[in-house]
């Protein structure tokens, strides 16, 4: 295939990920400003992977038997963002929805942040249902010496995409849309962000459905060795047996995973609160950080550009990972950077020195993104069942979000409030860290073969 051929397979997913980048920057803003507490705020986060592991592999498994004119996996990459589009349109408006207290059974703050919970439910299952195809269509349609390639174009529009929705409520803010709004409304920063990330999301998606005609079945069959189109093999082994047959690697990469991916919910549940605590002064009303202040949303917004500058660093050490021979100690060395990173972010009080924290944290999100998977396949290797083992090794990355979803206001709770009084937050920057370095040591017990 051509250039432009691979760039036209994974465009739709710049505007997939400006969707993801919106929801992983904003929800705890979002549900802060709706007047969640912070000891409650991670259960808000057990949805997104909590439907991630239901929705990837069943995407995977009825999109392996759909054939119809528009294709198999373009319709339900269609469904997905149409789905998303709607949703973003709603979600940021939760807030807005206030009726009178004698209409609603449970009051109008709780009936809000219901409203709330099931927009974020649908968000995250249409995300999912829109980002899976597109790896599935690499996998479909290049060869295996085009795959390397086609697979770095799809993380470079990955990592675009991240940037651009993690910037868009400090940009919206810079030219004058309002960053602040009446309590429990969030501000008009972060509505346009969605309404601006849903028309790109539509638009990139339109655009990869006009550019790309999967095969039909006969010429996909031929292409792939697929003697038949659809269904399974009486004797085909369950996912059950599949894992009590899995190689060491499978499990001990799976360690390291949880480590990995526990930290990074802490990261993403509550750096507004770290960020906004440490570098912007942001005011104690009742005992927490005051969420309706000019400082607590001029720190949220300043979240996304920290953000940005992660996926920056992640861009700039995947050019350098591969230049480490060794697999295990390029995986070592990346995590301890990320743990660096995440503790530095407890003690750092300047907004523009966190620059040097993010860079540190996006050289162990690209060693997450590439290392795991590049072990695991080594491992399975002549063993047949890839695909199964890989939507299994999903689990490894949702389950860990999951935990650590539901401890995290148990853990936020033991932690002692700062000197100054202020919110134990950045704390949880602390623990996240130590996680990352845990999860290095585990590196060792890993078998490459």
């Amino acid at each position: 295939m051509s250039f432009w051929g691979l760039w036209n397979l994974s465009f739709g997913f710049f505007g997939v990920q400006i969707a993801y980048a919106l929801q992983s920057a904003n929800i705890s803003r979002i549900f802060s400003t709706l007047g969640a507490d912070p000891h409650s705020l991670s259960f808000f986060w057990v949805l997104p992977p909590l439907m991630g592991i239901i929705v990837q592999p069943l995407v995977g498994k009825y999109s392996d038997r759909t054939w119809c004119r528009w294709g198999r996996r373009i319709p339900y990459l269609f469904l997905g963002a149409a789905v998303a589009v709607a949703v973003m349109c709603l979600l940021p408006n939760a807030g807005s929805l206030h009726l009178d207290n004698t209409t609603l059974i449970w009051g109008t703050m709780t009936a809000v942040m219901l409203f709330g919970l099931i927009m974020l439910m649908l968000l995250d299952t249409s995300i999912n249902m829109a980002m899976q195809p597109f790896k599935m269509l690499v996998g479909d349609m290049v060869n295996e010496e085009q795959k390397k390639k086609a697979y770095s174009i799809q993380s470079f529009l990955c990592n675009a995409g991240s940037v651009v929705g993690y910037v868009f409520p400090f940009l919206f803010t810079w030219i004058g849309i309002k960053n602040t709004a009446p309590e429990g409304v969030v501000p008009d920063s972060v509505i346009y962000s969605f309404y601006i990330g849903a028309a790109i999301l539509i638009l990139c998606v339109i655009y990869t459905t006009i550019k790309v005609k999967e095969w039909n079945p006969k010429d996909y069959n031929e292409y792939n060795h697929v003697e038949e189109p659809t269904g399974e093999k009486a004797d085909e082994p369950g996912m059950l047996t599949l894992l009590v047959k899995a190689p060491s690697a499978f499990w001990t990469i799976g360690i390291v995973q949880f480590f990995c991916w526990a930290a990074f919910l802490f990261m993403w549940t509550y750096t507004n609160g770290t960020v906004a605590a440490n570098a912007f002064d942001t005011p104690i009303l009742n005992g927490e950080l005051d969420v309706k202040s000019q400082a607590y949303q001029a720190a949220s917004n300043w979240v996304g550009i920290l953000f940005a500058v992660q996926a920056i660093g992640s861009v700039l050490w995947a050019t350098v990972i591969p230049n480490i021979k060794s697999t295990k100690l390029g995986y070592t060395i990346s995590l301890i950077l990320g743990g660096i990173g995440f503790i530095s972010m407890a003690f750092v009080t300047d907004q523009h020195l966190l620059f040097v924290s993010f860079l540190l944290i996006g050289c162990g999100w690209a060693a997450m993104l590439a290392y795991p998977f590049t072990l695991l396949t080594n491992a399975l290797e002549g063993r047949g069942h890839m695909g199964t083992y890989l939507g299994l090794f999903n689990g490894t990355i949702c389950l860990p979000q999951i935990i650590a979803a539901l401890l995290g206001g148990v853990i936020l709770s033991a932690l002692p409030l700062a000197e100054n009084g202020t919110s134990n937050q950045p704390f949880m920057m602390v623990v996240a860290g130590i996680f990352l370095l845990i999860g290095s040591v585990c590196v060792v017990f890993i078998k490459e073969k």
